[in-house]
């Protein structure tokens, strides 16, 4: 492709289902898709470097005859990528998606807590896709082995107002997961349960998955492909076309990357914004609470004082009357 970032030999698998794996590093995402699978497809460990560098693309195929592909992503939030890099792997995990995408699976650990900065993961990729992609949107708690549903269900109850706010913009949609199990019937149940909510996704969308204006342009240039190896062209003029759409794949990609990172910068300054404000007011709660305990603390030391003058009135007061007690003794 003449030093283009895309494989030339590339080809996504014919799909009836495609989901896509979001989340943070240390959350379970890689283990996850490889849950779903039913094999090792991608690196999974337990490390403080992300072990996944690039959107990777697993398949299989299900008992019902259906495919399944399931995109593994970086992590497109960790603080170490930077917009360059988050934008040409959202622009790739769009190129293997090209016909769209069924499910988005925000995977989360449910032995951590859940910030603001959790929730804002939902809210960027309300920014970039736009707000119909929360149709779509599945929540998948990992660590199921240590937690449990019934557990996790009294969590979500008792959760933070932006936790629950985010479980109710995804409309309830919650699946656990263990990773951990080797029990195949516990591996196949809780399959059929991520799969039963995929299933409520596609019917409630008619079917179709997430798609936009970007999907498009690239789904064009992936047809065009298609088309010069059954047009019955030369292999010469096939050479040609392949190089002329290559460029113009290339190009489109280039610009959608662009569009991306500036939504991505776009919205990184919102929520640099957004954190700055709320550390702001936290520190000025911080300083309305350090003045009114300093308050309490002075009100309490002069209670402190008047009760120690009082009490020393009192006793002098007592030895006032022993001593004129005495007196009238004497006389």
């Amino acid at each position: 492709m003449g030093g283009s970032q895309y494989d030339d030999d590339w080809v996504l698998p014919s799909a009836d289902i495609t989901l896509v794996l979001v989340g943070k590093l240390g959350y379970g995402k890689s283990a996850t898709g490889n849950s779903i699978l039913g094999r090792e497809a991608f690196v999974s460990e337990y490390s403080h470097a992300s072990v996944t560098n690039t959107c990777q693309l697993g398949s299989t195929t299900l008992k019902d005859g259906r495919t399944i592909n399931v995109i593994d992503t970086p992590g497109l939030f960790d603080m170490s990528i930077t917009s360059d890099e988050a934008g040409k792997e959202i622009v790739k995990c769009m190129n293997m998606a090209k016909d769209g995408i069924h499910a988005v699976l925000m995977v989360f650990s449910a032995t951590s807590r859940f910030s603001r900065e959790d929730a804002s993961t939902v809210e960027t990729i309300k920014v970039f896709f736009g707000e119909r992609i929360v149709d779509h949107m599945i929540l998948v708690f990992t660590y199921g082995d240590l937690v449990g549903e019934s557990k996790l269900k009294k969590m979500l109850n008792n959760a933070p107002e932006y936790l629950q706010n985010v479980v109710e913009l995804c409309q309830n949609r919650v699946v656990v997961f263990d990773n951990v199990t080797e029990d195949r019937r516990l591996q196949a149940q809780q399959l059929d349960k991520l799969l039963d909510v995929v299933d409520s996704v596609c019917a409630k969308n008619g079917g179709k998955p997430f798609s936009d204006q970007m999907f498009t342009s690239i789904k064009e240039v992936h047809d065009r492909e298609k088309e010069v190896h059954t047009s019955g062209y030369s292999d010469e003029q096939i050479s040609e076309l392949k190089k002329e759409i290559h460029r113009t794949r290339d190009e489109q990609l280039a610009h959608i990357t662009n569009m991306v990172e500036e939504k991505l910068n776009c919205t990184v300054e919102k929520l640099q914004q957004q954190l700055m404000e709320e550390q702001n007011a936290r520190l000025e709660a911080e300083k309305v609470a350090y003045e009114a305990r300093l308050k309490s603390e002075a009100e309490i030391q002069k209670l402190k004082e008047s009760l120690k003058k009082a009490q020393m009135e009192n006793d002098e007061f007592r030895r006032m009357a022993q001593s004129q007690g005495s007196k009238c003794a004497i006389l």
